[in-house]
């Protein structure tokens, strides 16, 4: 049979957890890297391969162009 932990090893016990629980989580917390609101895990792309605005812009404006030119088509055949 194990023997009965003293009972003033208790308290000393108990107190030293006390300490000890806070002053790990802030260490981690120090330590941890901090996360960036601006990027969602998993969604960055590298710069090289996006594309501009301004070519963004521009493929917008020519699909827009586009459908233009096939309506006043389709309105010049009725």
């Amino acid at each position: 049979r194990e023997a009965p932990i003293p009972k003033m090893l208790t308290p000393c016990l108990l107190r030293r957890v006390v300490c000890t629980v806070p002053l790990v989580f802030v260490v981690a917390l120090l330590l941890a890297e901090p996360v960036r609101s601006d990027q969602e895990a998993g969604t960055a792309i590298p710069a090289e391969s996006r594309p501009c605005v301004d070519c963004h812009a521009f493929e917008f404006m020519q699909r827009a162009l586009q459908d233009l030119k096939k309506t006043a088509y389709n309105l010049d055949t009725r």
